[in-house]
């Protein structure tokens, strides 16, 4: 089931995407020049769960365009990209290219990395924005996440809110329509879709996606070993009594992982 959703949702990433960043970023060289600026604003979620990135090693599973990436990158960070999509690795370079930073980009499946043992280990995984939803099996996506990090190496996961996928997406908050703990596949708009022009976007293919609820999101990364630290979560700007996005902190432990129940049967 992965193989045949990942295989879908390459087609719909390679359509168009180069097209959408370029309409909504602008040319790889106008990025270039805005992410030089201040590259700690746009990795403001993270930093304070980093320190002073430089010379660590970061993985960005499903990097897309690249920013978060090129900021780290700028900063002193040694940066690899895994994303399933030719064209955000494109545009991506194209950008590291002209602010004169060093990007590895890897364009494959996350679940299926060719030679993934080559990539040894990391100091910071960061997944962000967007990216669960392309996952069938949340506890191989952390096991992955678990093998690529050094020991007390950290995982950044910053995600939609479960919640406000159920909530805030209704056209009414007195009377919500939205279902929590709905675990179907479902066909979904491409993300970069509402970037281009109406008239562009003919000819797009659709992604399928499930959701997860935080409870299945907590106990995956639990059950890969991955110690816990901290669980924010962070207001919407438009309904600041409601969650939109949140950040999950999690580091790699040492050590065999103890049983959920012990055993009794002896």
């Amino acid at each position: 089931m992965q193989e045949q959703m990942s295989r879908t949702n390459k087609a719909a990433w390679e359509t168009k995407a180069y097209q959408a960043w370029t309409q909504y970023h602008g040319s790889p060289e106008e990025l270039a020049v805005q992410l030089q600026q201040d590259p700690a604003h746009t990795l403001r979620y993270w930093l304070k769960y980093t320190g002073d990135p430089s010379g660590l090693k970061v993985l960005n599973l499903l990097g897309s365009h690249g920013r978060k990436a090129i900021c780290f990158s700028l900063l002193g960070a040694d940066v690899t990209v895994v994303d399933i999509s030719e064209e955000n690795r494109l545009y991506a370079c194209e950008v590291a290219e002209a602010a004169g930073v060093k990007l590895d980009y890897i364009c494959a499946d996350a679940m299926n990395i060719p030679g993934e043992e080559a990539l040894g280990t990391f100091d910071v995984v960061l997944m962000e924005f967007g990216i669960l939803h392309y996952f069938t099996d949340l506890n191989a996506v952390f096991a992955l996440v678990r093998r690529r990090l050094k020991v007390n190496g950290r995982l950044l996961l910053t995600d939609f809110h479960p919640f406000a996928r159920a909530w805030l997406t209704t056209k009414t908050l007195q009377h919500p329509t939205g279902n929590y703990f709905d675990d179907t596949l479902r066909e979904s708009e491409v993300a970069f879709a509402k970037l281009l022009p109406e008239e562009e976007r003919s000819g797009l293919g659709q992604v399928v996606v499930r959701s997860w609820t935080l409870g299945d999101i907590l106990t995956s990364v639990a059950s890969q070993g991955l110690y816990i630290r901290t669980f924010e979560e962070i207001k919407s700007a438009e309904h600041p009594g409601f969650p939109e996005f949140y950040t999950l902190v999690a580091d790699a432990v040492e050590g065999p992982l103890s049983p959920l129940y012990p055993d009794t049967t002896t």
